[in-house]
Formats: structure tokens, C-alpha cells, sequence
């Protein structure tokens, strides 16, 4: 895989966000039913599709050689998971105490994004 495994990596969660949001609105219908589990199921739609197409964007910049570091598609990805992953769970569960873990996702990203700025040449 090489310099492409971040491109790699950012069509691989683009695949899957876009399998997961397909899956929450067909497959779980009758248990999205209260609007809040559902914009909620959203969100972490949005934001998982958002930081693929980011890590796609590190991926293209590194094999560019403007970007060295990956420490922003580790952030990303990091983010993903932690994030877009915690709401899934929350959404699908009702379990109300992975909300708290969903802001570590979120500072994930934000520092993706500094540390992708900061680390273009």
C-alpha cells in the first residue's frame, strides 16, 4: 500500500458511511423512529463521511509530497471511530452515557484539522 494508504483508508470509510447511512435508513426503520435517534444516526453519518473524504484529502497530499506527517489522518480516523462510532451506538441503543465519549471524537477532528494545517509544506 505505501504513500496510498490514507486515499486508502478515506474510500474505505467513504464505503462504509455510505452503507452504514443506507442500512440506518432502510434496514433500521423501526428503530430510527423518534426523530432525535434519527438526527443523531444522521450526524454521525455526516461527520463520518466528511472525515473520509479529509483523509482522502491527506492521502492525495502526501503522495503530492505537501503533507509528511500522519499525524492528521490518524487524528481522522481516530475521530471516526470514536465519534461517528459512539452516536451509531447511541442511536441504535438509547445507551445516554456514550454521549460523553462522542466530544473525544469531535476533539480528534479538531486537532486533525489544526495538525493537517500546520503540517502542509
Amino acid at each position: 500500500m505505501g504513500n496510498m494508504i490514507w486515499l486508502k483508508v478515506g474510500i474505505c470509510f467513504s464505503c462504509l458511511a455510505v452503507i452504514i447511512g443506507a442500512f440506518g435508513a432502510h434496514g433500521l426503520k423501526k428503530i430510527l423512529t423518534d426523530n432525535d435517534t434519527l438526527a443523531i444516526f444522521q450526524t454521525a453519518v455526516r461527520y463520518h463521511m466528511f472525515h473520509s473524504i479529509g483523509l482522502m484529502i491527506t492521502g492525495i497530499l502526501q503522495l503530492m509530497g505537501h503533507l509528511t506527517s500522519q499525524t492528521s489522518s490518524i487524528l481522522f480516523s481516530l475521530g471516526i471511530i470514536i465519534f461517528s462510532g459512539s452516536l451509531y451506538f447511541l442511536a441504535i441503543t438509547e445507551l445516554k452515557w456514550l454521549g460523553a465519549v462522542t466530544p473525544i471524537g469531535g476533539v480528534l477532528f479538531i486537532a486533525g484539522w489544526v495538525i493537517l494545517l500546520l503540517a502542509l509544506r
